[in-house]
């Protein structure tokens, strides 16, 4: 096992980036695409439309939960993992690994029950309410959705798992073959079948069962970490290690949920009192566009999040070796990469915004649909390479074993800014202070960061190395 892993201290760290960090984002920006292409092909098919698109907006959030947990127990053991091999402490590895499988099990069953049970009041609360068409859309896209959850949620969750055993490319394959299933059975489903909703639904939930049976096989198969019957015992202290370590990318991706919720809460209030939003017709459109944002700005970030997420078993190898120069080099590569990225994405968003919201079925919409969407793509992501360089660094102190550090910034980010500013603002601006919230909330939250950043550097640089 050692000299299986004894490369992630030895191996240039460029080369390593591309080995672990590639896959990743593959395997994130995959993920993604369940839900982007769900409503790519809802957002084309001329008896949904903007409805269906609105409606998978409210659902959205309800998978972002799921992926929260999911996240938290995969990231966080992904994490103890990398850092126990650093210590050749192997028998630590393996019992996190059969804990968070277990966790994984038990927690995604309650999630499904708990949303057959309520889903009615869950999607009222995120903003599904904004009129007639929108809430029963909903209902039937997030009870298939929800019967999905813990295939969902197991792929998700021993993804991160997979590449700290070693193997980011089955990582990436075993999400990959998932997301092809769904790309072929949702025009199946929805333009063949006339399913609408419920097809979109069950194509993604018959792709998340494919990716669990891939998960499973490598499971009973892995490389470095050698699973047995008593490492699934539960263990407090090893659980509560694994889930400190996630707990950074816990509260990243449900503080997103709150965020979410308070921005469809809003478009909702401030669209029946706008002059064009306010007609029934035109209601659905301010939420279905915001969604259409968001999925794009999920794209971003799901480059950014596996670029970071996939340096984890590295950092925290290097990190457990007491290999600090390593970490810092790594450091320095990482957030010029990220910032490059949010440079790029920024230029689409600025000067093609036409063509992002045409992949959307702009077409089909009105013409209040259309310079609303250009509005909102142009202001709402006008800070995307300050957005980048904050994740890479929520997830690098994460990944460095800094969950204090790490949650506080991501907390601030997304509730204390994220939501807070979508609440604020419309008071003030109405519909386009929901588009001022994220741009405000990313300059702020990066002159916090960048005092992070400095701090951290100059710890790496005065401890000594082991």
């Amino acid at each position: 096992m050692e000299k299986k892993q004894s490369y992630l201290a030895d191996e240039k760290v460029g080369k390593l980036m591309g080995k672990y960090a590639v896959p990743c984002i593959i395997s994130l920006l995959v993920g993604a695409l369940y839900n982007i292409v769900d409503q790519i092909f809802i957002a084309n098919a001329d008896y949904l439309g903007s409805y269906g698109n609105a409606a998978n907006t409210v659902v959205f959030p309800l998978t972002v939960i799921a992926l929260a947990i999911a996240v938290m127990i995969g990231d966080g053991c992904c994490a103890f993992v990398s850092i126990c091999l650093g210590e050749k402490k192997p028998s630590d590895a393996s019992h996190s690994m059969g804990n968070s499988i277990f966790m994984t099990i038990i927690s995604s069953i309650v999630l499904m029950l708990v949303y057959l049970l309520f889903s009615n009041q869950i999607i009222a609360m995120f903003g599904g309410t904004v009129n007639y068409e929108t809430f029963y859309h909903s209902q039937e896209y997030f009870f298939w959705i929800t019967l999905g959850i813990p295939f969902y949620m197991f792929g998700q969750a021993m993804n991160p798992v997979i590449r700290a055993d070693g193997s980011p490319k089955y990582a990436m394959i075993s999400t990959v073959s998932g997301a092809i299933i769904n790309v072929i059975l949702d025009p199946i489903f929805i333009y063949v079948f006339k399913w609408g909703m419920m097809g979109a639904a069950v194509a993604t939930v018959i792709g998340q069962i494919a990716t669990a049976i891939l998960t499973i096989w490598y499971l009973c198969h892995t490389k470095v970490v050698n699973l047995s019957k008593d490492d699934f015992k539960l263990d407090k202290n090893i659980i509560g290690r694994t889930l400190l370590l996630g707990i950074c990318s816990f509260l990243s991706q449900i503080s997103l949920v709150a965020a979410m919720a308070a921005i469809n809460n809003m478009i909702r209030k401030y669209s029946a009192i706008d002059v064009i939003f306010g007609q029934e017709q035109y209601a659905q459109i301010p939420m279905a566009v915001v969604g259409i944002v968001m999925k794009f700005f999920q794209i971003v970030i799901s480059i950014v999040v596996g670029m970071s997420a996939g340096c984890i078993p590295i950092v925290g190898y290097n990190m457990g070796a007491g290999l600090n120069d390593r970490v810092k080099k790594l450091f320095t590569r990482l957030i010029i990469c990220e910032a490059i990225v949010g440079i790029v994405a920024l230029v689409i968003v600025e000067f093609f915004p036409l063509q992002l919201i045409g992949i959307f079925g702009a077409e089909n919409e009105s013409v209040y649909y259309t310079e609303f969407a250009v509005k909102a793509f142009r202001v709402y992501l006008c800070m995307l390479p300050l957005a980048c360089i904050n994740k890479a660094a929520f997830i690098f102190l994460q990944a460095m074993g800094k969950a204090a550090a790490s949650t506080m910034l991501s907390m601030v980010r997304e509730i204390v800014f994220g939501v807070g500013f979508a609440l604020l603002l419309p008071i003030v601006f109405a519909l386009d202070g929901v588009l001022y919230s994220m741009p405000v909330s990313d300059i702020l939250t990066a002159i916090i960061s960048t005092v992070v950043i400095i701090m951290t550097y100059k710890q790496l640089s005065k401890t000594p190395i082991k």
